[in-house]
């Protein structure tokens, strides 16, 4: 019996490469949203540490009221996740374009994910650390007692400055960098030749 040795396929190694890359790419992207989500909490706990909460006091005859400071300080915690979130968003988006920049269009979608997710987790991390619901606890206050007003987003356009940020470094990188598909210019002088002998 005869042993028939076939030559392989360059089809098929071809197409099993593309293959591993493809699953190489996603495991990237996956393990991109975790670090990124990984920073929002971080974020959050950051959020949390640099707000000033104003503070209602509340009154003998039941009513609660806050100083002039108070009320400059209620936007307070949106100016500061805008802030955080301008940051992080940037690093977000330097660090999808360093990674992921030869994947092409695909980039811009996942950093925007990936900062949502990072900006919505900040907002969670930051609610769960701070006082909880006003309401119920400016109920239950006895007189004379100071109530901070409770840690969230009240300007829901504040979570749009983390994507906006990464995807602003994602479209400077994709105008400005060097195309990877075109040839580097060289400016080199020309060689001398020594004369023979």
């Amino acid at each position: 019996m005869s042993r028939v040795l076939s030559s392989p396929d360059p089809s098929d190694a071809s197409a099993g490469s593309r293959g591993t890359g493809r699953a190489a790419v996603v495991l990237r992207a996956v393990l991109f949203l975790l670090a990124a989500c990984g920073l929002g909490a971080l974020a959050g706990v950051v959020w949390w540490a640099v707000v000033d909460l104003p503070v209602f006091v509340v009154g003998a005859n039941g009513g609660a009221s806050t100083s002039q400071q108070g009320l400059t300080q209620y936007v307070a915690g949106d100016a500061w996740f805008s802030l955080i979130g301008f940051v992080v968003g940037l690093g977000i988006g330097f660090a999808a374009w360093r990674v992921f920049r030869r994947i092409g269009w695909p980039v811009v979608p996942l950093v925007i994910v990936a900062s949502a997710a990072a900006a919505l987790l900040c907002w969670w991390v930051g609610w769960e650390l701070g006082p909880g619901p006003f309401p119920p606890r400016l109920a239950d206050a006895q007189d004379g007692a100071s109530v901070p007003i409770e840690l969230t987003v009240r300007a829901r356009v504040a979570v749009l400055v983390w994507p906006f940020a990464a995807v602003m470094v994602v479209l400077l990188g994709a105008s400005l960098g060097r195309d990877d598909e075109e040839p580097r210019p060289l400016f080199r002088k020309p060689r001398r030749v020594a004369p023979p002998g």
